[in-house]
């Protein structure tokens, strides 16, 4: 069965639903996302995908939940609605003591990923996106510490066997808005930048914008060097092909002409921890005739044998890389590149957005791409919309990653309740968790955007970031 199909069904039956609830209520006939939610008692959400959806999942499980696993219900403590049967521990509260004793767990928890650690434990290595602005900033250890001026870095948490907190301490400090990143097929977590400030604004000391490597079992053994090579520029997310070593990475630019995609050819390819540091060459996707990503509308669409320009100046010492001369033909650009996965034999990168009035070459609402190295082939592989609100920086999708229980988990970064919403091969969308972070004006929560989504090596427990106030939480339950 086509799977558009059965999505358009879907939302047909949610927006008939939708339109009986506002007409009861006597309210505009507009249909957005957050009335779906209220109307459906948030067992699933107003996101439309179309396109073929069962080429994200490559790899995963079957065995996905049919109609999500029910409506969330609220929790007493305030903090963190699940479905029956879920259940949550936080691990890690902003302000609170380091284990370590090196200071409090930093603000703005936000990219994460899991390792296996000693005896049944896990590892979690985990972004702290902190400007200079920041309440809590990463304590700053020797040998750990890039840049004294930096406010930014990596927590390491040691999990047991039973899931509870056995160590918590610093992997990196010293860097600047860590947002996303990646894990190498080696067990150590890349941590991304996302800025360009240069040695002498805003209280640097050096130039930021790169990729730093975090080994979570032994962060001294990676220490605090940039890799200069991976380039220079406002980093979102990576991924590493497992076969080739190649690194892939997006480019989260906030002006136009917004952020390119780039591919990382290392000298030394999958050659271990600190093998990134002996260089290699950048490069970024050229889309012959298409400038713009944006403007490809139709899921499915395909470019055969697209090109990498190599970069002029990876550092930037004077231009930024998306600004630079890349000869004839130019360079293909897209606005609001966040999520980077490797799954199968290709890379998944997401566009959460583009507006016109913004500088983009259209609007849309998301897009998800596929790259298949083999064949140079890149496929527009899901659209999101159009029937949702889903279109702003506030409302939109943000860090992803595969379930093991099969197909995605997705964070929302918006205005009003935050959702982390699960994804079906065949379209469905429903709610796992909503943040409920009640710690300001009495009856007033402050809704702090998730991050983070990971799951431990069993599948077991899903942990999530909430940005701010920074918790981490781990979610157990039947998971199917």
């Amino acid at each position: 069965m086509d799977p558009r199909r059965g999505i358009a069904h879907t939302r047909a039956w949610y927006t008939q639903r939708v339109h009986t609830c506002l007409r009861r209520e006597g309210r505009p006939m507009s249909v957005t996302r957050r009335q779906i939610l209220a109307c459906t008692g948030a067992s699933a959400a107003g996101i439309a995908f179309t396109g073929a959806l069962g080429e994200l999942f490559a790899g995963s499980a079957a065995a996905e939940p049919r109609g999500g696993y029910g409506p969330l219900l609220p929790d007493p403590a305030g903090l963190l609605d699940l479905p029956a049967g879920f259940s949550y521990r936080v691990l890690s509260r902003e302000g609170e003591p380091l284990r370590s004793g090196e200071g409090p767990v930093p603000s703005h928890c936000d990219g994460m990923s899991a390792f296996a650690g000693p005896d049944g434990g896990v590892r979690l290595v985990r972004n702290h996106e902190n400007r200079p602005e920041a309440r809590h900033p990463v304590p700053h250890v020797p040998g750990l510490t890039y840049d004294p001026g930096g406010k930014g870095g990596c927590t390491v948490l040691g999990l047991g066997a039973d899931g509870g907190v056995r160590a918590e301490h610093v992997g990196i400090s010293g860097t600047a808005v860590n947002c996303a990143g990646g894990p190498t097929p080696w067990n150590t977590w890349l941590t991304c930048e996302e800025t360009e400030d240069k040695a002498g604004t805003k209280g640097y000391a050096k130039d930021h914008g790169f990729v730093f490597e975090v080994d979570p079992a032994d962060p001294h053994r990676t220490g605090a060097v940039p890799l200069t090579a991976l380039g220079r520029f406002a980093h979102e997310a990576v991924a590493v092909d497992p076969y080739t070593g190649i690194v892939y990475e997006t480019e989260d630019a906030f002006d136009h002409p917004f952020g390119l995609f780039y591919r990382f050819l290392p000298e030394r390819p999958l050659g271990g921890t600190g093998s990134l540091r002996a260089g290699g060459t950048l490069e970024a996707l050229r889309v012959p005739g298409v400038p713009d990503l944006s403007v490809v509308r139709e899921a499915g669409t395909v470019f055969e044998r697209v090109e990498w320009v190599p970069v002029p100046d990876p550092g930037a010492a004077g231009t930024p890389i998306r600004f630079q001369d890349f000869g004839r033909g130019g360079i293909t650009h897209a606005q609001k590149l966040e999520g980077c996965y490797w799954g199968g034999r290709a890379v998944y990168f997401v566009s959460s957005f583009a507006r016109a009035s913004d500088g983009s070459g259209a609007t849309h609402f998301g897009q998800v791409w596929k790259y298949e190295p083999r064949g140079r082939r890149l496929t527009l592989a899901v659209s999101f919309g159009p029937d949702t609100d889903v279109r702003l920086p506030g409302e939109s999708p943000d860090n992803i990653c595969l379930a093991p229980t099969g197909g995605l988990m997705v964070c929302e970064d918006g205005a009003g309740a935050q959702h982390v919403f699960g994804v079906t091969r065949r379209g469905e969308v429903y709610a796992v968790a909503r943040g409920r972070q009640d710690v300001g004006t009495p009856g007033a929560p402050e809704w702090g955007e998730f991050a983070g989504v990971t799951f431990s090596p069993d599948g077991a427990t899903m942990y999530v970031n909430c940005y701010t106030p920074g918790t981490t939480f781990a979610v157990t339950g039947p998971w199917r």
